[in-house]
């Protein structure tokens, strides 16, 4: 059983490893998002650095690689007929991309906070929790301006919207929409300090 969900682990963290906005600053606008603005290697500051042309892409991108790495379980485990694929796997594919995205080995790695993949996974996984929480994130985003707290407003009250599609069938995904609710504040924690005290850097129009 163990070969599978090792070749599993390894695949999603370099899948998560591939720094979409870091390659295409570089290849597209000699630029390296890291080193302007926030710092950060994520949609947001793709956006703020070198605009929508650039940002969009890098959302679909991360976006991507949190669902596939969960599709991917599957068809990995599908080579192992003999091998019925626990329950536990696609949600330790979801953490292998998700680390491979805030730690990439394909850049140094310092990649981005994983919200963009986060909610590539949540739609492999949960998508209409995953869904409720984008609107969410959308209608905080509009009546606020701030992008750290849209995410933190979304993935908080994500536990809570899972309960009610997931519980008492799966306690795992449940579980994991809570570790999703902890993590991403903790990703923000200079965000939350800046929000408090006004600080923060609302979300930039259309360049």
């Amino acid at each position: 059983m163990w070969l599978p969900i090792l070749i599993t682990i390894l695949l999603a963290y370099i899948l998560g490893s591939i720094p979409s906005s870091v390659w295409i600053g570089k290849i597209f606008f000699d630029v390296d998002v890291r080193e302007h603005g926030s710092g950060n290697a994520g949609t947001t500051n793709t956006i703020r650095t070198l605009g929508y042309k650039a940002g969009v892409p890098v959302f679909i991108i991360d976006a991507l690689k949190g669902w596939f790495a969960v599709f991917m379980s599957k068809v990995i485990f599908g080579y192992f007929p003999e091998i019925e694929m626990p329950d536990y796997v696609q949600v330790v594919a979801a953490a292998a991309v998700v680390i491979g995205h805030i730690f990439p080995v394909f850049a140094g790695f310092r990649g981005g906070k994983g919200v963009a993949t986060l909610l590539g996974v949540g739609f492999g996984l949960i998508p209409i929790p995953a869904l409720i929480a984008l609107g969410i994130f959308i209608i905080v985003l509009l009546c606020f301006g701030y992008v750290s707290l849209a995410s933190i407003t979304a993935t908080v009250t994500l536990p809570i919207v899972t309960y009610f599609f997931v519980m008492p069938d799966n306690l795992i995904l449940f579980l994991l929409s809570i570790a999703v609710a902890i993590f991403v504040p903790i990703t923000h924690k200079e965000n939350i300090k800046r929000l408090l005290n006004g600080t923060e850097n609302k979300f930039l129009k259309k360049k």
